[in-house]
């Protein structure tokens, strides 16, 4: 049995490995998990002994075959809670990553079967998050983008959000920059804000936050099956 901190770092890796790349640092799991580099280091150590991460001294580690199928199980039954959680018991998507957080080691098989059962078996939770399928086979980013890529002018669909901040989930959901809405670009600003525009209103976000929402380009054909043309 891992303890539920294994767990979060088998995670924090794993994410860490998908939008940073590999090895990991034990720099960056400590500003991820908001612990310090000693701490870390006792973690991946005990990892190492357990076969679930690869460690390179004073280069960094990587997730075994093993470390991935944990870390997998554990974010499958993350953002099923997360889905589960905002469409059967009324939570505001700024407050279901806490809670799913602590539920996620406590869960049964049986449960989580039950859940996507009942969700009709999700792709992505709330937050456009990928949920790995039942077999724990790697989800597919699909080639996403973060929305502060893009020049003025470009029309792309938020696809997905980070889900670490209640507050920037609260404004960005108020904002209507939600999964599957179509934004423009109307200003790129030199000071690290950039505007666009979703259903007629103007919305301006600074570059943190514009870094951390990946979006997918929407084509003319795209625009007219959607619109019904």
């Amino acid at each position: 049995m891992l303890s539920d901190v294994m767990e979060d770092y088998l995670k924090a890796i794993y994410y860490l490995q998908e939008h940073e790349g590999t090895p990991v640092t034990t720099s960056q799991i400590a500003e991820y998990l908001g612990v310090t580099p000693p701490t870390v280091t006792s973690m991946v150590e005990k990892l190492d002994d357990r076969g679930l991460v690869d460690r390179e001294k004073y280069k960094g580690v990587e997730l075994t075959d093993e470390g991935v199928t944990v870390a997998l199980e554990v974010l499958r039954h993350h953002r099923l809670l997360e889905a589960y959680l905002t469409e059967h018991l009324d939570y505001d998507w700024s407050e279901v990553h806490e809670e799913a957080d602590v539920l996620e080691h406590h869960i049964s098989e049986e449960f989580e079967r039950r859940v996507a059962d009942v969700l009709g078996n999700p792709t992505v939770d709330p937050h456009g998050d990928p949920i790995p399928s039942a077999d724990l086979s790697p989800p597919e980013e699909g080639g996403l983008t973060a929305l502060s890529e893009h020049d003025e002018g470009a029309r792309v669909e938020i696809a997905r959000v980070s889900d670490r901040d209640e507050e920037e989930l609260r404004y960005l959901k108020e904002a209507g920059i939600v999964p599957g809405t179509v934004v423009e670009i109307v200003d790129v600003a030199p000071f690290g804000m950039i505007t666009v525009a979703v259903d007629g209103r103007e919305q301006s976000l600074p570059d943190a936050v514009a870094s951390s929402i990946r979006v997918k380009p929407v084509g003319r054909e795209t625009e007219r099956a959607a619109g019904g043309a």
